[in-house]
């Protein structure tokens, strides 16, 4: 049997190498601090991708968030959506969740509509990838609201395409 002694040098150099790691990658605690968080998400789109602005699915993608405080409304405007590529969305108007609110944000062209809980991107292309992504919710300020990635084969046990964050 052999013994491997650890001396304090290494092992607070494999502690700083963790912490390093640990504050390099999202922080999903982060995700606690707002009272927006991701609902879910329809990553996948029923039926056969097409992004044709008239005719095409693109609509049936979507992300839906939520005000989970008890007490505070929350106004959109300024809260930026983004995937891993890049590929991102701004809320640039006015549109506010009461407590325990949700707003869905669709894929494609259509009318906001505070009443309808829906806000479209107003482009046709998908956003999410089929297969994996990470999902970005940044509030006005910069700071993470909420974060989630993905994959088909280990976040999708049903794998009709949804995917539930806190319920």
């Amino acid at each position: 049997m052999r013994i491997r002694l650890v001396t304090t040098t290494t092992a607070a150099a494999v502690a700083a190498g963790v912490l390093t790691a640990l504050a390099a990658a999202p922080a999903q605690a982060a995700e606690y601090t707002s009272a927006l968080k991701i609902r879910g998400i329809q990553y996948d789109a029923p039926g056969s991708d097409s992004n044709r602005c008239s005719g095409g699915n693109t609509k049936e993608e979507y992300l839906t968030v939520k005000n989970y405080s008890k007490s505070t409304t929350v106004n959109l405007k300024g809260y930026v959506v983004k995937d891993a590529a890049g590929n991102r969305f701004t809320f640039t108007a006015n549109h506010t969740l009461q407590p325990g609110d949700y707003v869905k944000l669709r894929g494609g062209n259509g009318t906001d509509s505070d009443a309808g809980n829906v806000v479209y991107r107003d482009n046709c292309n998908f956003m999410w990838n089929n297969d994996k992504d990470t999902v970005y919710v940044y509030k006005p300020s910069g700071a993470y609201a909420d974060v989630h990635s993905y994959t088909r084969s280990g976040s999708d046990k049903d794998g009709n395409g949804y995917i539930t964050y806190h319920g």
